[in-house]
């Protein structure tokens, strides 16, 4: 029987709804995962390692990504490229991984257009008021930048009827479960598990035009 192909999960939602702990959780909890690398033109981090963290690109080497279709998506932000390697992704899931794209709703849609076979599940707060209180609690961002976050969180809400599914975060585990159910749900698809019923035809004999005896 034929190694089944990964799925390509992609997980979106506003800031402060939890996709980056789910996504950790999920990875904990399913073996057979793996998290999508992305590249980057901007100088590796103290301590961030190439093809762990990122994979660290010249500007000629990600235009040229981009000239050769090597991208999923790609964007600039603050005058450096970030993007989501083709051949990256397509190979874990040729192992049969499961690879896991946490990324905004713009990059999901670039995404979509290119490898709409992906399983696209949007994250949201239980309410607005609790998404601000858990961006106010991280205590990582001025007050003015919250604002933003906030700001933006109530537009990428309308992105939510481009996915597959809609998970609330309420509680990390219940949502995180929630997911996983979608990631089973969506590997008995027919289109990802016809393999079975052709090596079934295959491996035996079928009299079906024998008549029956009563």
């Amino acid at each position: 029987m034929n190694k089944p192909e990964g799925i390509l999960l992609v997980l979106s939602g506003p800031s402060g709804a939890g996709k980056g702990t789910i996504c950790a959780r999920l990875r904990e909890k399913r073996d057979h995962m793996a998290y999508s690398v992305s590249c980057t033109t901007r100088q590796p981090r103290k301590g961030e390692v190439d093809g762990v963290n990122y994979f660290f690109k010249t500007r000629d080497e990600f235009e040229d990504m981009i000239r050769k279709g090597g991208l999923l998506e790609h964007a600039s932000v603050y005058g450096n490229y970030y993007g989501t390697p083709r051949k990256y992704v397509m190979d874990k899931l040729a192992e049969g991984l499961d690879v896991i794209l946490e990324i905004d709703p713009q990059g999901a849609l670039q995404v979509k257009k290119s490898f709409p076979d992906g399983v696209f599940v949007f994250i949201v707060p239980p309410s607005l008021d609790e998404l601000s209180k858990r961006i106010y609690n991280r205590g990582t961002d001025a007050v003015d930048v919250i604002k933003r976050r906030l700001s933006a969180a109530t537009s990428e809400l309308a992105y939510a009827s481009k996915y597959d599914y809609i998970v609330v975060n309420d509680e990390v585990e219940k949502a995180t479960d929630k997911v996983s159910k979608i990631i089973d749900v969506e590997h008995l698809r027919v289109g990802r598990t016809y393999y079975i019923v052709d090596e079934i035809c295959h491996n035996g004999t079928c009299d079906c035009d024998k008549p029956q005896e009563k």
